[in-house]
């Protein structure tokens, strides 16, 4: 079994506890646009780091063209966003002293991560993934994490346009009860289709912790690659399906059973890979990481 690899938790819930709206049209983009909005950012991402995750996502999970296109932008206004978010991380990387944590360009769904029948045709994937991928490698990210997709098809053409500018792709897939994708097609299919692609990493994401230990048991069959599992915690309880709320919901779990919880899917199905969706804190990935650091028995 490999050392766990720690990624952050929910940055999105972070800067809502930290009085930050991210209602649309600039979403989390919006603590990319002043010097106050920026110092919350990196001050989320100084948490994780000293919580112990070692992967920092990068806030570009609306930074794509579809979403940038609906603000005040031009061009390089564009652009800019997209680096400025490497930036903050990179800033934050330093001012914890952490140089070997690695910062992940987040990639998600051109459209709406809950609804797959909004997919658009693979041109437009092609060419907004393939914009979104350029400026993080230009911008100087570590790696790519391809996340809350829920198709086949727009996480395939995600992994190739990012091997296109010579990058590392992980890719993490929001699932249904059932443990299928969104879309309902099959998790392994999925894992096998984006492996042989080329992606590093196989994960699922921003999904409840009943329905990710279904994923996990299909994500298990079908790897050959790192696996991982980054949980949703928020209770929606009254909320509709994908419904938005500009506030930060209360976590399902408190951190010592989200630590406990995570290491019996370590335990259980051999994944590499830990971290948290919404409703995760930096307070979940600390106790994560203590429990985690613990030996594991092998039979």
């Amino acid at each position: 079994m490999t050392d766990p690899i720690l990624l952050d938790g929910g940055v999105a819930t972070e800067l809502q506890r930290g009085g930050l709206s991210v209602r649309d049209p600039w979403w989390t983009t919006r603590a990319l646009l002043t010097d106050q909005n920026r110092r919350l950012l990196q001050s989320v991402h100084e948490a994780y780091l000293a919580a112990g995750a070692r992967v920092i996502t990068a806030n570009t999970f609306r930074a794509n063209l579809r979403a940038l296109n609906k603000t005040t932008l031009d061009g390089a206004g564009q652009a800019w966003m997209v680096h400025a978010a490497i930036g903050v991380a990179a800033a934050a990387r330093n001012a914890a002293r952490v140089p070997d944590a690695l910062i992940a360009g987040s990639i998600g769904p051109v459209e709406d991560c809950y609804r797959p029948d909004l997919v658009p045709p693979d041109d437009e994937l092609r060419a907004e993934h393939g914009w979104l991928a350029l400026q993080l490698s230009r911008a100087g990210a570590d790696l790519f994490l391809i996340e809350t997709m829920n198709t086949i098809r727009e996480a395939r053409i995600a992994v190739r346009e990012v091997l296109a500018v010579g990058g590392r792709a992980w890719v993490s897939f929001a699932c249904a009860d059932d443990g299928t994708l969104l879309s309902g097609e099959p998790v392994t299919g999925a894992v096998h289709a984006v492996q042989r692609d080329g992606a590093e990493a196989v994960l699922v994401n921003c999904t409840g912790p009943e329905a990710t230990e279904v994923a996990l048991r299909a994500l298990c069959r079908g790897r050959y690659g790192l696996i991982g599992a980054c949980p949703n915690l928020e209770d929606r309880t009254g909320l509709a399906a994908g419904e938005h709320v500009d506030r930060a919901l209360p976590s399902t779990l408190e951190p010592e059973q989200f630590a406990e919880l995570l290491a019996r899917w370590r335990a259980a199905y051999g994944l590499d890979i830990f971290g948290g969706c919404c409703g995760t804190t930096p307070a979940h990935i600390a106790a994560a990481r203590e429990v985690l650091a613990e030996p594991q028995l092998v039979d």
